[in-house]
């Protein structure tokens, strides 16, 4: 069904909201972020902003979610598109790298670091609506590796973890410690590779575990 003239509006409304909080968070800090200034930018009362956010923490996880509801979409279409285990995760593991090492995601991940020993709410929303939901999604494309017989039979969530620990041990951590200030498509292709080459040798199943298993 169409949606209405007025849930459009609600939904530009909520659009505008959360662009203003993105910014806001970045650039001030979840402490100096309050309410007043949001609703102060955006032209109206704090009431209405409280009628679609009742509190700043659910602003902050609306925020998060919005930031990265199409990443993991982008996700599953390619784990969908399974082929080899090694070709997927190899997509999966570019992808994320990049992701990673995207301006807007190393402004959030300092963001949670530098101000979640103040505010110890704000570690688990981002949690709970990010890398959580990552290893969920992997987790459950490597149980469907294991029933296929190509990666050892494990813990999956613990190797999901592996996996996205994996990614994030080159550029990524660079570029937190301001050690580079971006990513090349090369050290994104570095970093995939080497992921996917250890989780391989740590999890894949090899030609003679196979035959192995046919005996």
């Amino acid at each position: 069904m169409k949606p209405s003239k007025r849930d459009m509006q609600k939904a530009e409304r909520r659009a505008a909201i959360l662009e203003v909080a993105r910014r806001s968070f970045f650039e001030n800090g979840y402490a100096a972020t309050s309410m007043s200034e949001i609703a102060a930018k955006l032209g109206g009362s704090k009431g209405t902003l409280w009628s679609y956010f009742p509190s700043k923490a659910d602003l902050f996880a609306a925020m998060i979610d919005d930031a990265t509801i199409e990443f993991r979409q982008q996700l599953n279409e390619l784990l969908q598109r399974h082929e080899d285990v090694r070709s997927t995760l190899m997509r999966l593991c570019l992808h994320f790298v990049g992701r990673l090492t995207d301006s807007t995601a190393i402004c959030l991940y300092r963001l949670i670091h530098g101000e979640g020993g103040r505010f110890p709410e704000i570690g688990p929303i981002f949690h709970e609506r990010g890398p959580r939901n990552v290893r969920n999604m992997v987790a459950a494309y490597l149980d469907q590796c294991i029933a296929e017989g190509t990666i050892r039979k494990v813990d999956t969530m613990v190797a999901a973890n592996n996996l996205t620990a994996l990614c994030m041990a080159g550029a990524y951590q660079k570029m937190l410690l301001n050690m580079i200030d971006s990513a090349t498509e090369e050290d994104i292709q570095t970093d995939a590779e080497n992921a996917v080459d250890i989780f391989m040798r740590a999890y894949g199943v090899h030609h003679n575990e196979m035959s192995d298993d046919l005996n």
